[in-house]
């Protein structure tokens, strides 16, 4: 994939950034700077020039090496090895039309081939080699998966906005009495809090794996403002369990605490159970809910729908994701998917990275009420369609 040198280097410093590293945008801005001066195609020069800009101290610095392996060359880099390489290639300018020496582009920035792990991000993981799973889950960890932000009730000063009259008679007072500016003062922002439910029954143990990881890299976005369940036979609550920062140990503790792997699937009886228990009580009012299943519904599917309404007009947003709908031809024909279809605002697959990494952009707020239109996502008015007889809720009251 042909990607501006600039596009690729903060997508790396964002990367960098979801990991816990030092990567803000005064860093950012250095680290380009320096590449302007150093030939971007030496795996070496970018190393050294991304090192020596976005790192804040020696803890950043095994971070950085784990996250350009896994950004750029796809392996991982283990306690005295030398630093990954990275694969770049010239490449020809659209001006060019792919003759020429592969030149700047217009403003002196050149172009750049993005790693081969570009290659594992469109394959559906439940069709991958050991290693394969292994290459995804690591970039999975990196993702940036943090929530969309809510308007807070709580304040803090601005440069515009509402008038704020403590602040300007502090200031006035503080003058000895001479005419102040006006000060000001506009609502802060915090994170929404987000609600995971992964769907761990038998048809969908191939990507159970994958959608977890996701919920591990939410949790370490989120902090306490992600709670994460599994649905199966029986509801578990995972969200202590994902808390661990290494991946593997996280995973680990999830395995043992669900009891119910590759069972049954009861969704309506354990979405009423969240409802019921955790749901009304604060954790899906306001939230954006995030349900990972197949849709393969064991009980009763009318229960399902009840549920999925009452769980609508709690939540901000409501996000399925379905691995199968990435299959040509499919439809979401099941009985326990028709029941939900018209309760979900986004309606995407995760059954890949690329599809995982448009998911964490939905829970960013980043396709917004509307959905995705690039064919990985869909709103709920475009899913609705696919579904004969089943009619959109009127009046959902959203937070």
């Amino acid at each position: 994939m042909e990607r501006d040198v600039v596009e690729t280097m903060v997508g790396f410093a964002r990367t960098l950034r979801a990991a816990g590293g030092a990567a803000d945008p005064e860093r950012v801005q250095a680290m380009l700077a320096v590449l302007d001066h150093l030939d971007v195609l030496d795996p070496s020069e970018v190393y050294w020039a991304g090192r020596l800009t976005l790192c804040a101290g020696p803890d950043d610095l095994a971070r950085y090496d784990r996250c350009f392996a896994a950004y750029f060359s796809g392996t991982t880099v283990r306690p005295g090895r030398r630093m990954p390489q990275v694969v770049v290639r010239r490449m020809a300018s659209p001006a060019q039309g792919g003759g020429g020496d592969g030149g700047e582009r217009a403003g002196g920035v050149r172009a750049a081939n993005a790693s081969a792990a570009e290659v594992l991000r469109d394959r559906d993981v439940a069709r991958l080699t050991a290693a394969e799973r292994a290459e995804v889950a690591r970039l999975i960890a990196v993702l940036d998966a943090g929530a969309e932000r809510r308007r807070s009730r709580r304040f803090a000063p601005a440069s515009t906005g509402r008038l704020d009259p403590a602040r300007t008679i502090r200031e006035t007072l503080r003058r000895g009495g001479e005419t102040a500016l006006p000060r000001h003062r506009a609502h802060r922002t915090r994170p929404r809090r987000v609600v995971l439910i992964v769907d761990v029954s038998g048809s969908m143990s191939p990507y159970a794996d994958a959608l977890l990881r996701f919920a591990h890299a939410a949790t370490r976005a989120g902090g306490r403002g992600v709670e994460v369940f599994s649905a199966g036979t029986r509801l578990t609550r995972l969200t202590r369990e994902l808390r661990h920062r290494d991946p593997d140990a996280a995973m680990a503790a999830a395995s043992a605490a669900i009891p119910d792997w590759s069972g049954g699937t009861r969704l309506g009886a354990e979405l009423k159970e969240f409802l019921d228990r955790f749901g009304q009580r604060g954790l899906a009012r306001g939230a954006i809910v995030v349900i990972a299943s197949d849709g393969w519904e064991r009980g009763d599917a009318a229960l399902l729908g009840e549920q999925m309404a009452r769980l609508h007009r709690l939540a901000h947003r409501v996000v399925w994701a379905n691995p199968h709908k990435a299959r040509p031809g499919y439809e979401p024909l099941t009985a326990g998917m028709a029941a939900a279809l018209p309760y979900v605002d986004d309606f995407t697959s995760g059954h890949s990275l690329g599809a995982l990494e448009e998911l964490a952009r939905l829970v960013a707020g980043a396709g917004g009420r509307a959905g995705a239109t690039s064919g990985k996502g869909t709103n709920m008015s475009e899913a609705n369609r696919g579904v004969r007889g089943v009619v959109p809720p009127q009046g959902s009251a959203h937070a």
